[in-house]
C-alpha cells in the first residue's frame, strides 16, 4: 500500500524539500532581527536532536518549554517531537502553583526557557522534582540559581546538523498544552503526530484560513497557546515565509512588522486588533497610513471573543484585511469552527452579511458540530434554540492525561466532546456562541478562573462569602469584580495583598464591593446574573468613571 506515517518529520522533510529558501524572521528578545531558511532551521533542529542524545534524554520524554515567539522556540516545535520526545509548550502566565502543578504531572525532564523568565522558574524550581536539568534559550547562562543548566547556543556548538530521525508511529504523542484551570487545576491535552498534521492539513483549506506558499504568515498569539494555534505548523507545511514577533506584540510594533515584512496572514485575541483599529484612526486614534503601510494584510485570525461589528467593518472596508473568526479549545489543537462566507450568505445585505461574520461560522472540514439540551437531546437548528456545544474531529483528544475522572464527565457516550459552551446553530449552519457552561473570566485574551478567586477570599478571616465575575472592560474584553460579605472590618487593600501572593496581578479584581449580601438562585447558588445585571445598569462598564 502507498500509505505511510502521518508526522511532523513528514511535514518537515516537506518544507525542506521544497521550500529550503523561505524565510523564518525572528524578533529577538534582545532587540535584534534574526533571519534564516527553513533549510537553516532544520539543520539547527538535527544538531539540538543530537546534543539531547548526548545529555541523555531518552526517547519519548515530556520537555516543557517557557518561551515567546522567536526561532529557537519554532525549532523546539520540530525537533522534539521528530526524534521521538514530546513538547510541553507550558504558559508561564500561570499561577506558580499551575506550573509546578503540570510540569510535575506531565513528568518534564527538562525545562527550556527564555531569559527573561529565569526567575519565573526559579521561583518553583525546588518544587519541579521531575525535572533534571535547564537549558536556557540564549547565547550564555545568566546568573541563576538554577543547575544543572546549559545555554542553548553551547548544545548545538559542534553537532553534525545530519540527523537519522527516528521511525515514529503516528499515533505517537507529539505534544502536549494544558487547559488555563478555569473550573480548577489544568488538564492536560496530548495530541499525537497525527492529530497536528490532519489540523495542519484543514489550516490550509480554502474555506479555512487559505493559508498557502504565497503567504507571510505572523502568529502574534504566543506559541504556548495551543500551539499558536497551529500556525508555525501551517506555515511549515505550505512553505509559507514565517515571522515570528518576539516580545514585539505592542499595536505600533504589529503595525510595523506587518510593513516592513510584507505579512498578508496574522492572528492574535480579539483585543489586540480593537488597539490596532484605534490606532489606525477609524475608532479615534492617530493616522496610521504615514507611519506604516498595512497594504500586504490580507486576512485576520481571530479568536477568543467574537469581535465587534464595528471592528469587523474597520478591517474590512477601511485596511482591506477582513477579519476571520475561529473557533475552538486547547481540546481540538484548537480549531473546530470558522468564519465563511457561503453562497447563501453572499446573497444577504451587506449587514446581514456582518451579522453572519460576528458568529463563529460553519465547522471545519473534518469536524462535526451538534447541539444537545440537558436531557441529551438534538436541538432544533432555528438560531435561537441552545443547548451545550458538542464536538468531534480527527485531531480533537480523546481523554484528559491521567484525569480518568474529567474524561468521562467530557465525553458523551456515543464518543462526542463536551465543550462547556452553550451555542445556537441557525437555518445556514452558521454557530453562535452565547455562553458558557462554566463562568470564566476572559481578559485580553487570557482566562482568569472566578471560582479560585472566591476561594481564595472566602479562605480569609475576615470574609464570610465571595462571589467574583467578569465584567466589561473598554479595553480588556473583561475584567474581573469581586462581591463581599465581611465578618469584620477589612479594607479593599487587605484583601488585593491576600490575593497577590496566590496569583498573578493581572488576575486580581480591578474592583471590590461590600454588600450585607448575595443574592442567590432558588438552589442556594450565589447569582452571578443578578450581579452583572446590577453592575451593568449602574455603570456600564469598567473602568469606573469618578
Amino acid at each position: 500500500m502507498n500509505d505511510y506515517e502521518l508526522t511532523l518529520q513528514v511535514m518537515l522533510e516537506r518544507a525542506t524539500d521544497l521550500f529550503s529558501h523561505k524565510e523564518i524572521v525572528s524578533e529577538e528578545l534582545d532587540g535584534r532581527t534574526h533571519r534564516y531558511t527553513y533549510a537553516d532551521a532544520s539543520d539547527r533542529m538535527g544538531q539540538l536532536a543530537h546534543a539531547l542524545d548526548e545529555l541523555g534524554v531518552s526517547p519519548e520524554t515530556r520537555l516543557s518549554v517557557m518561551a515567546l515567539n522567536h526561532h529557537r522556540h519554532y525549532e523546539l516545535y520540530f525537533a522534539l517531537p521528530c526524534s521521538g520526545r514530546s513538547i510541553h509548550m507550558t504558559n508561564h502566565m500561570l499561577p506558580d502553583e499551575h506550573i509546578v502543578e503540570i510540569i510535575t504531572e506531565a513528568e518534564d525532564e527538562v525545562v527550556f526557557v527564555d531569559p527573561h523568565l529565569v526567575d519565573t522558574v526559579e521561583a518553583v524550581a525546588d518544587r519541579l522534582e521531575t525535572v533534571e536539568q535547564y537549558v536556557v534559550l540564549a547565547d550564555e547562562v545568566p546568573e541563576t540559581s538554577l543547575e544543572p543548566i546549559h545555554a542553548y547556543e553551547d548544545l548545538l556548538e559542534g553537532q553534525d546538523a545530519d540527523y537519522d530521525w527516528p521511525a515514529i508511529d503516528e499515533n505517537q504523542e507529539a505534544g502536549i498544552c494544558y487547559t488555563s484551570g478555569t473550573t480548577g487545576l489544568p488538564k492536560g491535552a496530548a495530541y499525537s503526530h497525527r492529530d497536528l498534521y490532519l489540523h495542519t492539513v484543514t489550516h490550509s483549506h480554502v474555506d479555512v484560513f487559505a493559508i498557502s506558499e504565497r503567504d507571510v504568515v505572523m502568529p502574534v498569539v504566543p506559541m504556548y497557546h495551543v500551539n499558536g494555534w497551529g500556525l508555525p505548523y501551517t506555515a511549515t507545511m505550505c512553505g509559507s515565509k514565517l515571522v515570528l514577533p518576539g516580545s514585539k506584540t505592542g499595536t505600533k510594533q504589529i503595525a510595523g512588522l506587518i510593513d516592513r515584512e510584507n505579512v498578508t496572514v496574522t492572528a492574535a485575541v480579539t483585543t489586540v486588533w480593537l488597539e490596532m483599529a484605534d490606532y489606525y484612526d477609524t475608532a479615534g486614534g492617530t493616522d496610521a497610513d504615514d507611519e506604516f503601510n498595512l497594504e500586504s494584510l490580507d486576512r485576520v485570525l481571530i479568536g477568543g471573543t467574537s469581535p465587534p461589528e464595528w471592528l469587523m467593518e474597520t478591517f474590512d472596508k477601511e485596511i482591506d484585511a477582513p477579519i476571520k473568526q475561529g473557533y475552538g479549545m486547547t481540546e481540538a489543537a484548537p480549531h473546530l469552527v470558522n468564519t465563511m462566507t457561503t453562497t447563501e450568505v453572499q446573497d444577504l445585505s451587506e449587514r446581514e452579511q456582518y451579522q453572519q461574520q460576528l458568529k463563529p461560522g460553519l465547522p471545519a472540514p473534518g469536524c462535526r458540530i451538534r447541539l444537545r439540551d440537558l436531557n441529551g437531546d438534538p436541538v432544533p437548528h432555528d438560531g435561537e434554540s441552545t443547548g451545550e456545544i458538542q464536538a468531534r474531529a480527527p485531531w480533537l483528544i480523546d481523554e484528559y492525561y491521567n484525569r480518568p475522572a474529567e474524561t468521562d464527565d467530557s465525553f458523551t457516550d456515543d464518543g462526542w466532546f463536551k465543550t462547556g459552551d452553550v451555542g445556537v446553530i441557525d437555518e445556514f449552519g452558521y454557530l453562535e456562541v452565547v455562553d458558557r457552561l462554566d463562568d470564566v473570566i476572559k481578559s485580553g485574551g487570557e482566562w482568569i478562573s472566578s471560582l479560585e478567586l472566591e476561594n481564595e477570599l472566602t479562605a480569609h478571616d475576615g470574609v464570610d462569602e465571595a462571589t467574583v465575575l467578569g465584567v466589561d472592560h473598554k479595553k480588556w474584553d473583561e475584567r474581573p469584580i469581586a462581591y463581599v460579605v465581611l465578618g469584620e472590618s477589612i479594607g479593599e487593600d487587605a484583601l488585593r495583598e491576600h490575593l497577590r501572593d496566590r496569583f498573578p496581578k493581572w488576575w486580581l479584581p480591578d474592583e471590590f464591593f461590600v454588600v450585607e449580601s448575595i443574592p442567590k438562585t432558588s438552589t442556594g447558588k450565589l447569582d452571578k446574573k443578578v450581579l452583572r445585571e446590577e453592575f451593568a445598569a449602574e455603570y456600564g462598564s469598567l473602568p469606573i468613571d469618578g
